[in-house]
């Protein structure tokens, strides 16, 4: 088969590239588009998924967005027509709108609720063939295809991903040094109009909380703060997970990088207005709690919270978690080998 597989965000590399090499593996040719997005190309070189078609920039409004998309199904149709693809894999739109204009079938991946993506749900699912989504969520479309496992375990479970220890080399930590990562986003997305993280003060507090107890290591999505500035991650983007999985706490507004530390095992807290609002970290939380999850209005709570967490013995605490964590892998699959499959055994009926 001739897949494509769309790249909108760094996430969806990760997401992606154990699919792409157990393709290409069995034998497939596989094909790559990206916006210009610098880490996910960076991140897309790391792992070989290359070479790529660039679709441009993404733009913040919703008018912008719309004509992006149009932009791009124009040079995605073309470009899947040329090259006779018959799979598309994403987790946008794209190649959904471009799909029924082609041969080619679009198999989206998704693990938002639907009332969190009116847009996706309205012009996107009804034009999938298939729509992956983690059991915990139920959706409207019948396209719908429900497995045991989230986004992050696709490439975060013990079957795909070891922390390298020389990450901590490289991000100058001692021996036996306590640190802690926080993630502060932009909430640009279509669906994170009208949606806040953490404040400044907020941000402010937290850091001046957790450098009494440890290092402090901030990833942000946009320009980093200037007052952050000596706390900037110290590694490359390909070595954030197995950062992550030595950490001894994450913080922060990000949705993804929190439910990324819960996979691994690390005590994880995120304080924004989805809080409590979306199937998949509210299934970690409440099932396995592993994370935790705070409205700004929360904000008290939630400091207060990360005190008790602090106040534990480090090493009783990651044992607590990676029990934890255990009870979660194995009520779940590896995705990404139900992906590959599902797509392998249902072209095969085709």
């Amino acid at each position: 088969m001739n897949i494509l597989i769309d790249i909108g965000h760094p996430g969806h590399v990760h997401l992606l590239h154990g699919v792409a090499e157990e393709m290409i593996a069995r034998g497939h040719k596989v094909f790559y588009s990206v916006r210009d997005i610098p880490v996910a190309k960076r991140l897309m070189e790391h792992y070989r998924m290359s070479p790529w078609v660039d679709l441009g920039g993404k733009k913040d409004s919703l008018t912008g967005k719309a004509q992006t998309v149009l932009h791009q199904d124009i040079q995605l149709l073309k470009f899947v027509q040329r090259n006779h693809i018959n799979i598309g894999l994403s987790s946008g739109i794209v190649l959904s709108h471009v799909s029924k204009l082609t041969s080619m079938k679009a198999y989206v991946f998704d693990d938002d609720d639907d009332a969190a993506e009116p847009l996706i749900v309205k012009y996107g699912h009804p034009l999938s063939d298939v729509v992956f989504t983690p059991d915990c969520i139920r959706r409207k479309t019948k396209h719908a295809v429900y497995y045991a496992g989230t986004h992050e375990l696709a490439y975060l479970h013990p079957k795909r991903f070891s922390p390298n220890p020389v990450v901590l080399q490289h991000a100058g930590i001692q021996e036996g040094e306590r640190f802690f990562i926080m993630r502060f986003v932009a909430l640009k997305g279509h669906h994170d109009v009208g949606q806040q993280g953490l404040t400044m003060d907020q941000k402010k507090a937290l850091v001046a909380l957790l450098k009494t107890h440890g290092r402090v290591i901030i990833t942000s999505e946009r320009t980093i703060e200037p007052e952050f500035e000596q706390y900037r991650l110290p590694v490359p983007p390909e070595e954030i997970h197995s950062l992550m999985a030595y950490s001894a706490m994450f913080l922060g507004d990000s949705q993804t990088m929190t439910s990324e530390a819960a996979v691994l095992g690390v005590p994880a807290l995120k304080c924004n207005t989805f809080a409590g609002r979306l199937s998949v970290p509210n299934m970690l939380e409440n099932k396995y709690g592993l994370c935790y999850a705070y409205q700004p209005q929360q904000f008290d709570e939630m400091y207060h919270h990360i005190e008790q967490l602090l106040a534990k013995d480090p090493e009783e605490l990651r044992n607590e978690w990676h029990a934890k964590q255990q009870r979660m892998i194995d009520d779940m699959i590896d995705p990404t080998d139900f992906f590959v499959n599902y797509i392998e055994n249902n072209e095969s009926l085709s």
